[in-house]
């Protein structure tokens, strides 16, 4: 079974599609997913369809569904050439819950993890270019928003926003290695989407606050700052950090440390979280 939840959520077995369209069924085999290999509990499976509140009915519904699912997945298997009374093995009944046992099939999230760990080992050996091919491959794996067409309850919600402060992370950092590597100029597009969708996100303002001063947009950048203390003031009643302080005073003084690319100043000034 291969999994998919890093954008439009796709189960396959054997290469055939056996997420179905339906609402909660389809919500269900995304909760089990995201928990592979481990078993889920019914009252866990009910919370996240339908809440503090479930029907009556919730649990004998939850059983339809897990039906329904078996004779998708089983349906994948005869097509392969398989048996259909293998999808027990797959959506495996244990007591008080269920467990989906993706045998050596692939998951994206999984893959996006081995490659972040991967770009952040790089990182710490100094090795920027291993570095910075792991995190665009990670980035890759991306095709929108987690569960993008999943309706989510609590857990899959959670998830849903582990997985994107993941994704952010790695962005960051591959964002770092750009401006490391003299790509100002190729950043200001991507930052600008990022510091309107991350309001009070320090870090992204300060790379797209150096970004536009290499590219001699000074004014510009001290509008960058100018927009995030207003925010952060009249929405949190905070002050930017001294290092974003730090930051917009160099700017000011058109200090020749902003234009060094060397890791040592480059860590030091756009880093300030």
């Amino acid at each position: 079974m291969d999994l998919k939840v890093l954008g439009m959520f796709d189960v396959r077995v054997g290469g055939v599609p056996v997420a179905p369209s339906a609402s909660k069924p389809r919500q269900l085999l995304a909760t089990l997913a995201v928990h592979a290999g481990q078993v889920v509990s019914v009252g866990a499976l009910i919370g996240e369809l339908w809440g503090a509140k479930p029907p009556r009915s919730a649990q004998a519904t939850l059983q339809t569904y897990v039906m329904q699912l078996r004779g998708a997945v089983g349906a994948a298997l005869e097509a392969g050439g398989g048996s259909a009374g293998d999808a027990k093995r797959i959506l495996v009944t244990r007591p008080g819950g269920y467990l989906l046992d993706r045998g050596s099939g692939t998951s994206d999230a999984q893959e996006f993890e081995r490659l972040s760990g991967t770009a952040f080992q790089a990182l710490a050996d100094r090795d920027d270019e291993t570095a910075a091919r792991a995190l665009r491959a990670a980035l890759g794996l991306w095709r929108g928003p987690a569960f993008g067409d999943v309706q989510a309850g609590a857990l899959l919600a959670l998830e849903a926003r582990r997985l994107e402060e993941a994704r952010l992370c790695v962005q960051e950092h591959r964002i770092e290695l750009d401006l490391r590597q003299g790509r100002h100029r190729e950043l200001i597009g991507e930052l600008s989407v990022l510091v309107q969708q991350h309001r009070t996100h320090e870090n992204l303002h300060a790379h797209l606050m150096l970004a536009l001063y290499r590219s001699s947009r000074r004014t510009e950048a001290l509008g960058v700052y100018q927009r995030l203390r207003g925010t952060l003031v009249h929405e949190l009643g905070l002050e930017p950090s001294e290092q974003l302080r730090e930051l917009q005073h160099a700017v000011l003084t058109a200090s020749p440390k902003l234009l060094d690319v060397p890791e040592a100043d480059g860590r030091r000034l756009i880093r300030v979280g």
